[in-house]
């Protein structure tokens, strides 16, 4: 009988053990909005000049923002550009369509 509850005790700590490694998933970090990030977009959204791997790199990672800056009047001139829609296309990226 004492084999039988140890070997039931050892089988409910393996399954939990098993449980709480396979049952947590770290949250996705969160992102922090600054607008400063892509300052390296600035030449290519204004006057159409190269575009950089950073400023791809920094409009990804700002991707989640895009609804706040379209909302800021101060924002909106250099997202509503025709040259912030090449950008994005040309990130391999994709702008919300709806805020």
């Amino acid at each position: 009988m004492k084999k039988g509850v140890a070997a039931l005790f050892v089988v409910v700590v393996m399954a939990l053990l098993v449980h709480e490694t396979t049952a947590f998933t770290p949250p996705p970090p969160k992102v922090v909005c600054n607008p400063e990030a892509l300052a390296s977009c600035l030449g290519f959204i204004v006057y159409g000049s190269t575009l950089s791997q950073e400023c791809c790199r920094n409009l990804k990672e700002q991707q989640p923002c895009y609804c706040q800056y379209y909302k800021d009047p101060i924002l909106q001139q250099f997202i509503q550009s025709p040259n912030a829609e090449k950008l994005t296309r040309a990130c391999n990226l994709t702008n919300p369509t709806t805020c």
